[in-house]
C-alpha cells in the first residue's frame, strides 16, 4: 500500500467487495422474497420470551390454556391473547378436548421459521467468506 494515496486501497477493496457481492445480493432479495407473507406475524410472535415460553410448553400438547396460565405471573386474559397471538401467527393451534382448550404446538409453522433461519445463515456464511477472501487477496 502505498503511503501517498491510502484512499486508493480502500476504494480498491470497495470495488472488489462490490463485484463480489452485485450478483449474489439480487439473488438473495429474489430468494427471499419467495418466503411466505406470514413470516413477518411469525418471528413477531417468536420475539416474545413469554411466547416462546408457550411454545415450548405446548409440544406435548398435553395443558390447556388455564394450565398454562399458572406457569405465568400475569392474567388468564393475557395468556389467551399471548396464545391467540400464537395461533395467528401459525405456531399453536387449539383443540377442544371436553371443557379444555389444550394448545399444541404448530411443528409445521416452526420447521418452516427453521427453514427460513437456516437460508438467513447460508447467506451471512457465504458473505464472511467473500469477505475473508477479499481480506487475503488484497495486497
Amino acid at each position: 500500500m502505498s503511503s501517498d494515496h491510502p484512499g486508493r486501497w480502500v476504494i480498491g477493496v470497495a470495488d472488489k467487495i462490490w463485484r463480489l457481492t452485485k450478483r449474489t445480493y439480487n439473488r438473495m432479495v429474489v430468494r427471499m422474497q419467495v418466503a411466505p407473507p406470514d413470516f413477518d406475524r411469525m418471528f413477531g410472535a417468536l420475539a416474545d420470551a413469554t411466547r416462546r415460553d408457550i411454545v415450548r410448553r405446548a409440544i406435548g400438547g398435553e395443558e390447556g390454556v388455564l394450565e398454562l396460565a399458572s406457569h405465568y405471573s400475569m392474567s388468564f386474559a393475557a395468556v389467551q391473547k399471548h396464545v391467540a397471538i400464537l395461533v395467528r401467527a401459525g405456531l399453536v393451534s387449539k383443540h377442544r378436548s371436553g371443557r379444555r382448550k389444550v394448545v399444541r404446538t404448530n411443528l409445521t409453522g416452526l420447521r418452516a421459521a427453521r427453514r427460513l433461519l437456516d437460508r438467513y445463515e447460508e447467506l451471512w456464511r457465504g458473505r464472511v467468506e467473500r469477505m475473508s477472501q477479499l481480506i487475503d487477496d488484497s495486497p
